[in-house]
C-alpha cells in the first residue's frame, strides 16, 4: 500500500520534472511517466504498467487532472475503475482526492469544467484559423529564417544538389528546402 505516482507530458520535448518534484513531495515511492503521449489516448504505455502494478489500498497521485486524462468520460470511468479496484486518487493542484463523498463530487464536477475549458480553447482556435484564412494569412507559428541558412541553401542548389540532399546536408525537410527556396529574398552570394 502506498502512493503511487502518475506524470505525463504530450510532447517528446516537454518536461516531467515538476511534475515529478511535486509527486515526490507528496510521498509517491513510485512514478510512472508517459512522454510525448496525448491525454485523449484511453491507452498509454507508461498508464496500462501503473494499472496493472496498483493493489488495494494504494492512492494514484497527479500533479494535475489532465495528466490523467483530457476526456471527462475516460478520466471518470478511469477513476471509477480505480475506486472499484479499492485505489483512492488524489489531484494535488486542485486539492482533489476520492477518499470521500464530497471529493468523489468536486471531482466529477472539475473535470467537467476542464473540458468544457478545453473545448473552448479548441473552438477559439478553430475561429482564428478560419479567420486567418480568411485574410490569406497562414495558421501557426510563423517560422524564423536565418538569412545565413537559406544562404547555404542556395548555395547548395546552386551546386547542382538535389532538395532532398541540401535537406540532409542543413537537417531540414524537402518541404522546409524548397520553402526556402521560394523565398524572396535580396541576398547576393558573392558577398556571402
Amino acid at each position: 500500500m502506498g502512493n503511487i505516482g502518475y506524470a505525463r507530458v504530450s510532447t517528446v520535448d516537454q518536461n516531467v520534472d515538476l511534475q515529478h518534484e511535486a509527486l515526490k513531495a507528496a510521498g509517491c515511492r513510485r512514478i510512472f511517466t508517459d512522454h510525448g503521449v496525448s491525454g485523449t489516448r484511453s491507452s498509454r504505455p507508461e498508464l496500462d504498467r501503473m494499472l496493472d502494478h496498483l493493489r488495494e489500498g494504494d492512492e494514484v497521485v497527479v500533479w494535475k487532472l489532465d495528466r490523467l486524462g483530457r476526456n471527462t468520460r475516460n478520466l471518470l470511468a478511469l477513476i471509477d475503475e480505480l475506486e472499484g479496484r479499492g485505489v483512492h486518487f488524489r489531484s494535488l493542484t486542485e486539492g482533489i482526492t476520492t477518499a470521500g463523498a464530497m471529493g468523489r463530487a468536486m471531482l466529477t464536477v472539475m473535470s467537467a469544467f476542464a473540458q468544457l475549458e478545453r473545448d473552448q480553447l479548441s473552438e477559439r482556435t478553430r475561429a482564428g484559423m478560419t479567420a486567418a484564412a480568411a485574410h490569406g494569412r497562414r495558421a501557426g507559428r510563423r517560422e524564423i529564417t536565418a538569412d545565413a541558412k537559406v544562404r547555404r541553401v542556395l548555395e547548395l542548389k546552386a551546386q547542382g544538389l538535389k532538395p532532398a540532399d541540401i535537406g540532409k546536408i542543413i537537417g531540414a525537410s524537402r518541404a522546409t528546402v524548397y520553402r526556402y527556396l521560394s523565398l524572396d529574398l535580396d541576398l547576393n552570394l558573392e558577398t556571402a
